[in-house]
């Protein structure tokens, strides 16, 4: 009686957690130059999400850097640091295998890398038409939205807000 008590306990819960995910988070998306999908619902659970537009030949490039580290303090204290590559501002290397030595060789990256997606206008994918209706479009590369582990915007950064900010490090340790 007890285990069917214990598993009805933790069938709730696994529903309460699916359902808890805002539908602007729910979806796959595959997974910079691989074959591999990533559920975002799964990634971002009960988790504090730093979602940044990237691209391989832009002037900020170099916070990729910077994310790696944010990323490496963070992870274990509940972050995740998600990059969604675009080429929607004409940064963003045509090869995608060219695109992935450049974050993952060039600057270490170990966060989650998403393929090419439109973060802007119409064609926005469904997880950047929610945070600009929250706060802004991106207007160049590396914006970086902070979303609470509810799924809600807590802050939004331009691309000039490098990730080693003690603005953004506040941030982002008052939501862990």
């Amino acid at each position: 009686m007890k285990l069917n008590r214990l598993l009805g306990l933790v069938m709730t819960m696994v529903t309460t957690s699916a359902f808890a995910c805002p539908e602007y988070l729910q979806g796959e998306y595959r997974k910079l130059h691989s074959k591999d999908s990533v559920n975002i619902c799964e990634l971002m659970e009960n988790k504090t999400v730093l979602v940044v537009n990237t691209a391989s030949h832009c002037g900020f490039t170099s916070q990729f850097k910077e994310l790696e580290a944010l990323h490496k303090k963070y992870k274990d204290k509940g972050l995740v640091v998600v990059g969604f590559a675009s080429d929607d501002f004409k940064q963003e290397d045509d090869d995608e295998e060219k695109a992935a030595e450049i974050c993952y060789l060039n600057y270490g990256v170990t966060f989650t890398m998403l393929a090419p997606t439109h973060v802007t206008g119409e064609q926005a994918n469904p997880v950047f038409k929610a945070l600009a209706k929250q706060a802004k479009e991106p207007k160049w590369n590396f914006n970086k939205y902070l979303v609470g582990k509810d799924g809600k915007l807590v802050e939004y950064f331009g691309s000039m807000t490098k990730p080693d900010s003690p603005k953004l490090a506040a941030a982002i340790e008052a939501q862990l």
